[in-house]
């Protein structure tokens, strides 16, 4: 536990230099992980992470240190190098004064996954790779893990606020290889929930999750190659959601718009998007992926609206972003642990319900490909220019689905692709993920209902 008379000290130490505000992260996480491929177990481990971030503003300036020593006299070290960094001729009298409060929580945890035996995981784990395996024998080889981690933070700072938070995290992810001997084409599934080992009993079925990952396998394996060109596209929901995060998601974060490296910088009361899109950056939902308690600089969390019938409503900021912006913070402070620095970053982020019936979606294209399920890809946030792959893909032909094509992707420029949205279905789901940006890697859903886009460019092999 953080000490409240020794942050006292150390806030009051490291803000005597001329400083204008300090915080402190305390943090002390346990992990733990059970793998296997086909019928070997691979890994059983667990660990602990340990240790305390200090960071110093003047002004726009910010200094950070971190150590493993939460200690008081590391406390205090911590403290002094980072008030030396800002040092100036000023000297600061202030003496802090912690009061703390309770986090309300969101995210009923029932089963700690730490007390469930190692046994119950590697069966967890084996039932799912067998499950894989068994849907058709042109399943090669099958990996599933399950793991999980219990954060607990502390978080201080010289405005007065002295507040804890625990985050459970549970998560499966499973990959599964079809091959004809000479192809191989993989499927994969990863569902997981801020909450406890009662995943696996009230919201999801590691079987099923291993039997659709074989199921995109094997059907991709049978499909042929996508062919190349300017046409409609229709991306289903879930992970399919990853475009809008990853070319306009981390176009609002204050992190590029604060030093106008947006391509929405200046575009709030705008049209950015279709009258059709409306997108949330959400928090608050009880034991979904990204949601927290409160962010990582203390502040509570959010349902923030970005986009509301195509007009920009709002970035995503942080503490210090905000000062830069003159805007005020939205929760979305957020870090990989101690070791890091908090910046804005996204939690739960979708393009919301609309009012099209998905059949019509389909039925009303002549021609085009259904992206049914999307993979990785990369993005450049000044520009929005994106390109990424298509994991499950189909040809539209005559307003029906045709048949299975692989090695598709799309490309385009995030600003553009969601002026060009025309559809977007009644039903709205999320997938998880892990987001990786200057304060490093964090769970975050991504999510949409079916969307149609007018033409996107379509690579492909001839």
């Amino acid at each position: 536990m953080l000490n409240k008379s020794a942050a006292e000290a150390a806030l009051t130490k490291a803000v005597s230099t001329g400083g204008d505000f300090a915080e402190i992260f305390y943090e002390d996480t346990r992990r733990s992980r059970v793998s296997r491929t086909d019928d070997r177990l691979d890994t059983a481990t667990a660990s602990r992470h340990h240790g305390v971030g200090l960071r110093v503003y003047k002004g726009l300036n910010s200094v950070y240190v971190h150590s493993n020593d939460s200690s008081p006299e590391g406390l205090m070290k911590l403290a002094r190098l980072a008030g030396e960094a800002v040092a100036d001729k000023c000297e600061n009298n202030l003496a802090v004064n912690l009061i703390g409060s309770v986090t309300p929580n969101i995210h009923p945890v029932e089963q700690l996954p730490m007390d469930v035996p190692g046994a119950r995981r590697a069966r967890l784990v084996g039932d799912a790779c067998k499950a894989a395996k068994a849907y058709s024998n042109e399943i090669a080889h099958v990996t599933a893990a399950q793991f999980d981690w219990e954060q607990h933070v502390t978080i201080a700072n010289t405005e007065g606020m002295f507040k804890s938070d625990t985050r459970v995290y549970t998560r499966m992810m499973i990959q599964a290889i079809a091959s004809d001997g000479t192809v191989n084409q993989t499927g994969s599934a990863g569902p997981g929930g801020h909450i406890g080992f009662e995943l696996f009993e009230k919201k999801i079925d590691a079987e099923e999750q291993a039997r659709e990952a074989a199921r995109v396998a094997v059907t991709m394996l049978h499909a042929e190659n996508c062919p190349a060109g300017v046409m409609p596209v229709i991306i289903d929901g879930g992970f399919g959601g990853v475009i809008f995060h990853e070319a306009c998601g981390h176009s609002l974060e204050a992190a590029a718009v604060a030093f106008g490296n947006s391509e929405f910088c200046g575009k709030l009361g705008q049209r950015i998007a279709s009258p059709k899109v409306t997108a949330y950056d959400d928090g608050t939902i009880p034991n979904e992926w990204g949601s927290e308690n409160i962010d990582d600089e203390g502040n509570p969390t959010t349902k923030l609206l970005l986009i509301e019938n195509g007009i920009l409503k709002n970035y995503m900021i942080d503490r210090l972003n905000a000062r830069r912006m003159n805007m005020p913070v939205t929760g979305s402070g957020r870090r990989q642990d101690y070791t890091f620095a908090p910046t804005s970053r996204m939690r739960n982020t979708y393009i919301a319900a609309g009012e099209d019936d998905e059949e019509e979606i389909i039925s009303s294209m002549a021609e085009g490909l259904y992206a049914k399920q999307m993979g990785g890809g990369s993005v450049n946030p000044l520009t929005g220019e994106f390109n990424f792959a298509v994991s499950e893909g189909y040809l539209i032909k005559n307003g029906k689905i045709d048949r299975p094509v692989r090695g598709a992707t799309l490309i385009g420029k995030g600003g553009q692709t969601i002026m060009k949205i025309d559809r977007v279905g009644k039903k709205m789901w999320m997938a998880q993920g892990m987001c990786g940006a200057a304060s490093g890697s964090i769970p975050t859903n991504v999510g949409q209902p079916m969307i149609r886009v007018t033409d996107m460019t379509v690579g492909g092999r001839k």
